[in-house]
């Protein structure tokens, strides 16, 4: 399988996804202060919303890649 045919269907995988969840949370550690020995950190929890017309151009652009690579082996 070559490298445009993996990435066609990573596309069409993760538009897939974007359209099943519509959003993705991730955590992120920050350091607030640091007073010798002791150390505050704080983790903050972002939450990303997936477009819709994101999803959507994923799967488009995976399948017209898919569909290229196909032509042209």
């Amino acid at each position: 399988m070559n490298s445009i045919k993996i990435i066609a269907i990573v596309l069409v995988i993760a538009g897939i996804l974007g359209l099943a969840y519509g959003q993705f949370s991730y955590t992120k550690e920050t350091q607030q202060a640091k007073l010798g020995p002791l150390e505050l950190t704080v983790k903050d929890t972002e939450t990303v919303n997936v477009p819709v017309w994101a999803g959507v151009a994923s799967i488009l652009v995976g399948g017209v890649l898919l569909l290229y690579a196909g032509k042209k082996s």
